[in-house]
């Protein structure tokens, strides 16, 4: 697959089930910033600026609670919640087999769950130097989906219920799941999953505000040094 052909696999394959969960997801998001009493262009703003949902939420929230605890105090906890995606660029990257380093800037704002779970599956498979090419595909048109639905939602959320918006805003992590899930018969996803299982039972132990962030930090830790372990025999 040459390098200029490979944008248009990237885009069908967002368009595809990728982007069925991701505009579901959105589109209840654009109902809860309708919700909130926040006008059209902040759904817009919060969507293509952080594009990332929880940081999507806090922003939003913050804002429609009339920044009681300050802007930077928003903004900080947008970051916050967003920080997983320093991991996933720092995965990725070795991935996208770029040679210039520059090329990699392009890609750099289309990294989130998304994006970041299809090219993790697709990548190896592909060329090296259409990589870049295929993820700028698949992640402009997941991030023009994300915004497009994000105003749909907006405009019809006079129809969609609070347990319809509940049961939207979950498409997306469901669909992330089912990745996992038909992977679980690979070594690094099982050990993923499993470990993730157990340490979610830190939830019990632990502060509600920090419990997320406790059982990822353990399990993801966990199936790291497992992973090392096994690659090390």
């Amino acid at each position: 697959m040459s390098t200029p052909s490979a944008f248009l696999p990237g885009l069908r394959e967002a368009i595809g089930a990728p982007g069925v969960a991701m505009a579901a997801t959105f589109c209840a998001f654009g109902a809860a910033v309708q919700e909130a009493g926040l006008g059209p262009g902040w759904a817009l703003l919060a969507c293509w600026g952080i594009y990332g949902m929880p940081g999507q939420l806090v922003l939003v929230q913050s804002a429609a609670a009339g920044w009681a605890g300050g802007v930077g105090a928003a903004v900080m906890g947008a970051v916050a919640v967003n920080a997983r995606f320093l991991p996933m660029a720092v995965s990725i990257a070795p991935v996208l087999a770029a040679r210039e380093r520059w090329r990699l800037l392009p890609a750099v704002p289309f990294i989130a769950v998304t994006p970041w779970a299809a090219a993790m599956r697709a990548l190896p498979a592909i060329a090296p130097a259409a990589r870049v090419s295929w993820f700028l595909g698949f992640g402009l048109t997941s991030w023009v989906v994300a915004g497009s639905a994000a105003l749909a939602g907006y405009f019809i959320a006079g129809g969609l219920g609070a347990e319809a918006r509940a049961a939207l805003l979950f498409v997306n992590p469901l669909y992330y799941g089912l990745l996992l899930a038909a992977d679980f018969g690979r070594p690094a996803p099982r050990r993923a999953v499993l470990c993730g299982a157990v340490a979610a039972s830190l939830a019990l132990l632990v502060p509600a505000s920090m419990a997320l962030l406790a059982a990822g930090v353990a399990g993801g830790t966990v199936a790291f040094l497992l992973g090392r372990r096994h690659g090390a025999r």
